[in-house]
């Protein structure tokens, strides 16, 4: 790319309105590093597609890269389907700026002759991964950064599988968005008008997903269980609500400061349920009501954070490896008793997300595949499976989970009313959510897993996670909490890993100690997973995160 202030002062040319020129010279004027980060490069593809901080520059969300973005996809999709209807459908979230972001890409689809859907609303991503293959769409765009602070926004890429897009597309759609130097290339249309969707998109959804339901009688026998829910001022407040009470249950408690809609946030630091802070206004709830669930999503609602009574009468946060081994404990019990099994069905898991799913898995004589971080790969497994295996359920360690194809990717709205219907079925036994998971954990083995996210801001940042990461390559570790190296995985060695190229290290122990180490692919942050199993666990994992904190 060329120097960082070359393309600055590009944008102080009239294809850029009056108030973005006012903010790139207003950044001229003050600290250089805050200008060559807006600057030195342009948003890249990751693990979650576009994303970063909004505000002016090439490195930054706004209305123009964007629009360029959008251009360089629909230059793609006119590339890959040729003589072909295209069609692409966007939904955005709740966060500033998602309907301006809207309205650009529609513009530009518009403006290539590309037929475009928008949802009337804001909605969740899960619904827009249903929408694509409902409407016969070529493609889907979704506007939102997930779980990230206010600050941020995005733009994920579906292609028409449903499934977040995967290489080679993602490279192939940015090098044509890289081919676009200037405004003058983008095709805008600001007088035409998309189609617009909503209601029958939204039962066809509901209908879809709520078919996997494993447990109606339970439900029926329990529907005035309390659950108290919370979307984090998102877009969960319109299906998840409406989906639990189409699976039966009438006691679902609101936390009205955060049903609504606002990008700010103002309730909470970040809105990631994964985080206790962001949860604590939800479990407050479900203590004044007396619930015995409490449910949150994210903005997009993808993810899941969920919080139960443990045996003293506490709400107690899960992770999201205990969210995976519950749905999939339950769901793999329900199909056997069912006579569900047959020998073709399957999980999937990422590489860091708890190996107890795999122990589960054996009992039942049903097959799991680890693949990459990011549920797009949860998705492409499905994709090479499809009319071969019939796919249960998966999960990834960050609060994701989804149930059946009708959706690829991870998906709250079913998490949530699984998590429901499991929490009915085991109140048949005289049971609860927290009793199901330690005795999964006396029949299996008991699992401790943990994140540990080391944040690198700027250039400077990229440059230091990129050393770190080829320091571990050059020089692992000799030991794991003190147990001894047996093994080192390099997943940038696919001819050994039988998963495409990706920037992962993990590394095992003697003792069954297990650590992952990778940069985020959505946020400057290098990421270590520890896991350890055992009665010791929690001892281990505890030294684990001592020794890489370091």
């Amino acid at each position: 790319m060329a120097n960082y202030l070359d393309v600055a002062k590009s944008w102080l040319s009239n294809s850029y309105d009056v108030e973005t020129q006012r903010e790139v010279l207003e950044m001229m004027k003050g600290d250089p590093k805050v200008l060559e980060d807006a600057f030195y490069r342009t948003l890249e593809f990751g693990t979650g597609g576009l994303r970063g901080v909004m505000g002016a520059g090439t490195n930054r969300m706004n209305r123009y890269t964007v629009a360029m973005a959008t251009q360089g996809l629909a230059n793609y999709l006119k590339m890959n389907f040729v003589d072909q209807p295209i069609s692409v459908v966007i939904s955005y979230d709740s966060r500033n700026n998602s309907r301006l972001f809207t309205k650009v890409s529609a513009d530009v689809l518009m403006a290539n002759g590309i037929q475009t859907y928008v949802f009337d609303n804001i909605r969740p991503t899960p619904e827009l991964s249903f929408a694509i293959r409902y409407l016969k769409c070529k493609a889907g765009i979704m506007i939102t950064a997930s779980h990230n602070p206010k600050e941020y926004n995005g733009y994920k890429v579906f292609w028409e599988d449903g499934a977040q897009i995967i290489a080679p597309h993602d490279k192939n759609i940015i090098a044509e968005v890289n081919k676009i130097t200037s405004m003058d290339q983008v095709l805008i249309d600001e007088n035409s008008y998309p189609q617009g969707i909503g209601a029958e998109v939204d039962k066809a959804f509901l209908d879809s997903q709520l078919s996997l339901l494993l447990s109606p009688a339970s439900v029926a026998r329990h529907k005035d269980m309390k659950i108290a829910y919370t979307p984090l001022h998102g877009t969960g407040v319109r299906l998840v609500p409406a989906g639990l009470k189409q699976a039966g249950f009438e006691k679902v408690f609101h936390v009205d400061a955060q049903d609504v809609s606002d990008g700010n946030f103002p309730t909470v630091v970040s809105p990631n349920p994964e985080e206790p802070t962001a949860m604590k206004m939800v479990m407050d709830r479900a203590n004044e009501v007396g619930a015995d669930i409490a449910l949150g999503t994210d903005p997009d609602a993808d993810r899941v954070g969920c919080a139960v009574r443990n045996d003293k009468g506490e709400m107690v946060l899960l992770t999201g490896n205990q969210i995976a081994t519950l749905v999939s404990s339950y769901a793999l019990t329900r199909w056997a008793e069912l006579g569900k099994l047959d020998g073709t069905q399957y999980l999937v898991k990422t590489i860091v997300t708890t190996d107890l799913l795999k122990v589960i898995c054996k009992k039942y004589g049903v097959e799991i595949f680890d693949v990459l971080t990011g549920f797009k790969y949860i998705a492409e497994k499905q994709r090479v499976l499809e009319g071969k295996k019939t796919f249960i359920c998966g999960g990834e360690e960050s609060n994701g989970f989804n149930a059946g194809s009708f959706v690829r990717d991870k998906d709250s709205v079913i998490t949530c009313c699984l998590l429901c219907e499991c929490a009915a079925w085991l109140a048949d036994r005289g049971q609860t959510l927290y009793g199901y998971l330690q005795e999964i954990y006396a029949e299996y083995g008991y699992f401790k897993e943990s994140l540990l996210s080391v944040t690198k801001k700027g250039k400077t940042g990229i440059e230091q996670i990129q050393q770190m990461m080829a320091d571990f390559r050059s020089e692992p570790p000799k030991t794991l909490a003190g147990s001894p190296v047996v093994k080192v995985v390099d997943y940038n060695e696919p001819e050994k890993t039988g998963l495409p190229k990706s920037n992962v290290l993990q590394i095992f122990s003697e003792d069954g100690c297990k650590v992952t180490i990778r940069p985020s692919g959505t946020e400057p942050k290098i990421k270590y997973y520890f896991s350890a199993c055992g009665a010791d666990a929690d001892a281990r994992n505890a030294a684990l995160r001592e020794q890489f904190s370091a």
